[in-house]
């Protein structure tokens, strides 16, 4: 960004015929405000209110807790109810519609508030302020590029490096496995540093990452200022953590999700963070009271509860260390922290919890009995594990609803803001309504420096978030953040002078509440609620002020047109069924070996279709039998396997990590060069048959009862060549599994069309049944 400002701007010497008579000149070097702070923003994911210590949680969060000791609480503080939107809010000042980010960036729709597409007439927080010396850094998960643009052809100008930070290291999209992620470093997908049998962590990742950028900016620049920008794939799903951390929550939560709620609600009140008037909101009743549950099914329920916690707290601690590498820089007495998280607690687990989110997708979910037998690898590296409605429930204390949802249990988020040099204020809590679009002019406020009219030639459009500096260090000041609209998914909901406007809408038969998610818009009951002293919308004042009530719906659609919230939309999947770019239904694609993955959204669809691959590949005479991978699809938590063990072809399919199927050929390969061929003929009802073959002739067979119909994972990866992500597909090797045969290439071809698989009725089955 500087060095595009610096070519734009005028020259500022003389340029005569030759050198005698010029003068030279150089643009400045942009240069921040005297004394300006460091900043770090650190960005949480799927927390809820009640889950960190210092917001009234049981859970082990020192390190979070410290920063609010030290600094500022907001106890009403929003976001959007989703990952995605927030996070543009949050490096924008700009409301989620406004930033083309309605939804999560997969879910993205041809219309402007809804396109996926951040435009660059609103300036990140990373660009403004390398305009002004400052060196922007970003570490973990971004889930702000559009899905047809993570391959490695794709435009990176959605990328973090493409939006004014100078390096990256993290993920895509909306979750990653926390043993075996899929890492990105600036521009380029790269493996991971280590494997879970190396005692390999993401979060422990990201906070080396973070540490190493920081040591490496001050080795090269000791002087300039730093945004750091921070943000976990915890707590979002998978719900992973090292053994020793949850072993330390074992038997914690066997008390049950009402009784914690009840205790979690009872510390908000002796903290402060609630009015006295406040009552905790009832159960709903699609969520099963504890005391109902099977011993078996509060066993499984506890276990999922365990492994947040220790989630968490895991998290906790490599936030400090990312922090105490800062003290020891001497920087941390002038450095902004601000910590938020994105969202309510997830209900993505649904009512009984889920042991992999992928299956949702498919239409097959755990159910009480294979969770029962699986109890043992919640939270270890065969698991996507994610935790069931009651603890979802629990995370938002003392609110209703949760993540994906307007009530407050999916838009009250915790929000601490620290800054020792800059702030008087140790350890008090703020009770004025923000915004995650407050963030970015806040920091601009502390940092000094204004809003720019322009960035890189492009006319900004105006900030639509509200400072709250004014609140730190005056803490009854009148808020000024005085309306806001909310939308997500079709539920909508409205904030003005104390008062707000909500109205649910059912994305399908999720909550057996009677409401048609079918029905107009225009037929959604409108609640109406004072959160002064009603904060978790107990007391429903519409049918006692239908006026007011009017005069906020009206207002909520004053602030949709401004916004660009319309068209109204509760269908995700219909995103899915119409990509902007979607890949023509290729029937071969050619595969050679690369460090690099292709997206299971960009690469030839086999799922459930007849088809080959074929591995061009060369064995030396000298050397033991060949492994390794030829082409593979997924991980332990769903996919398939082609490779070589011991020199014999080998095809292993992995059904939703439920079921593993393995056909081995009865010969090796000999040396020389061969074509080793894999077909598999589809049947309609999913299954199919397994042919090996080497140089066209049979040496194997194998039935194969169940394949994946819609997608193999959620998680991130694809299909790799000569070499496996991991967890393994299947059983017998290790990955990466890399191939010790000379591989030239894999030739897929698709022989059938693919079956009529409808994602939409899968989701919809599988919500009526939780």
């Amino acid at each position: 960004m500087a060095v595009t400002s610096a070519l734009m701007t005028e020259f500022g010497g003389v340029i005569g015929d030759s050198w005698r008579e010029s003068t030279a000149w150089w643009p400045p070097d942009p240069e921040p405000p005297a004394g300006a702070p460091n900043v770090v923003l650190i960005v949480l994911d799927d927390v809820g209110y009640a889950q960190l210590g210092c917001y009234g949680s049981d859970i082990a969060t020192p390190v979070i807790d410290g920063l609010a000791d030290g600094g500022v609480r907001l106890t009403r503080f929003h976001t959007t109810a989703l990952c995605s939107p927030t996070r543009a809010c949050l490096l924008t000042g700009r409301n989620h519609h406004s930033n083309g980010m309605a939804r999560v960036a997969d879910l993205a729709v041809g219309f402007p508030g809804y396109n996926g597409i951040i435009p660059r007439e609103n300036g990140f927080l990373s660009e403004i302020l390398a305009t002004h010396g400052y060196v922007p850094l970003a570490v973990g998960k971004w889930h702000l590029t559009p899905q047809d643009e993570i391959h490695f052809a794709a435009p990176r100008d959605s990328w973090p490096c493409g939006r004014g930070f100078r390096h990256w290291y993290g993920f895509h999209g909306g979750e990653t496995h926390q043993f075996v992620p899929s890492l990105f470093r600036d521009h380029t997908a790269i493996r991971p540093l280590a494997t879970p049998a190396e005692g390999y962590h993401l979060t422990e990742d990201l906070a080396d990452q973070a540490i190493g950028m920081l040591h490496a900016l001050r080795s090269a620049e000791p002087d300039a200022p730093f945004y750091l920008h921070f943000a976990t794939g915890a707590c979002h799903s998978p719900h992973h953590a090292p053994e020793e951390y949850r072993e330390r929550y074992r038997g914690r939560f066997d008390d049950g999700w009402d009784v914690w709620r009840e205790r979690t609600f009872a510390r908000q009140q002796t903290m402060g963070l609630l009015p006295e008037e406040t009552t905790l909101s009832p159960r709903p009743h699609w969520v099963p009271a504890w005391d109902d549950l099977e011993p078996e099914d509060r066993a499984v329920a506890a276990r999922f509860m365990e492994c947040f916690a220790a989630f968490l707290s895991h998290t906790d601690e490599q936030i400090g260390r990312v922090l105490d590498a800062i003290e020891a820089l001497g920087e941390m007495e002038n450095t902004i922290v601000v910590l938020v998280s994105d969202n309510g607690a997830s209900s993505e687990g649904g009512v009984l919890g889920s042991i992999n989110d992928a299956r949702i997708w498919n239409g097959v979910p755990a159910g009480p009995n294979e969770l029962r037998r699986r109890i043992d690898e919640i939270g270890t590296e065969t698991a996507h594990n994610n935790y069931p409605w009651g603890w979802t429930m629990a995370g938002n204390t003392p609110f209703r609803r949760w993540k994906r949802e307007v009530h407050e249990g999916g838009i009250a988020d915790p929000c601490i803001l620290h800054w020792p040099r800059g702030i008087a204020a140790r350890g008090e809590r703020r009770s004025q309504f923000a915004h995650a679009i407050d963030v970015l002019p806040t920091l601009l406020e502390l940092i000094g420096v204004d809003p720019p009219a322009e960035l890189a030639g492009v006319r900004q459009s105006p900030i639509e978030g509200t400072s709250f500096a004014y609140l730190l260090d005056a803490p009854d000041a009148p808020e000024r953040h005085t309306t806001q609209y909310f939308e997500m998914l079709g539920s909508r909901g409205i904030y003005h002078e104390g008062w707000k406007a909500v109205t649910f809408k059912p994305l399908g038969a999720m909550y057996d509440d009677g409401l048609d998610p079918d029905a107009p818009f225009a037929d959604d009951e409108w609640e109406l609620y004072d959160v002064r002293v009603d904060p978790t919308e107990t007391r429903d004042l519409a049918a006692e002020e239908p006026e007011r009530l009017a005069t906020m719906i009206d207002l909520w659609w004053t602030e949709a047109r401004r916004y660009q919230v319309l068209p109204l939309d509760n269908r995700p999947v219909a995103a899915l069924l119409s990509p902007r770019r979607p890949f023509q239904d290729r029937t071969s694609a050619i595969y050679r070996p690369s460090d690099q993955w292709v997206p299971e959204e960009n690469a030839i669809n086999v799922r459930a279709r007849t088809h080959e691959l074929r591995a061009h590949l060369t064995v030396e005479l000298e050397g033991g039998p060949p492994e390794g991978v030829l082409l593979a699809m997924g991980t332990v938590l769903g996919g398939w396997s082609f490779h070589l063990l011991d020199g014999r072809p080998r095809y292993v399919s992995n059904y939703v990590g439920r079921d593993t199927y393995v056909v081995t050929a009865e010969e090796a390969v000999g040396p020389g060069a061969h074509v080793v061929t894999m077909r598999f003929d589809a049947r309609p009802d999913l299954s199919g048959t397994v042919h090996l073959l080497i140089d066209g002739r049979e040496v194997g067979t194998g039935e194969v009862a169940r394949t994946t119909p819609v997608r193999h994972s959620i998680a991130g990866g694809g299909i790799t060549c000569g070499w496996e992500q991991g967890p393994p597909v299947g059983p017998g090797y290790a990955a990466p599994f890399e191939c010790t045969a000379r591989l030239d290439r894999v030739e897929v071809e698709v022989l059938t069309a693919a079956p009529p698989v409808d994602p939409e009725a899968h989701l919809a089955a599988v919500m009526a049944e939780q």
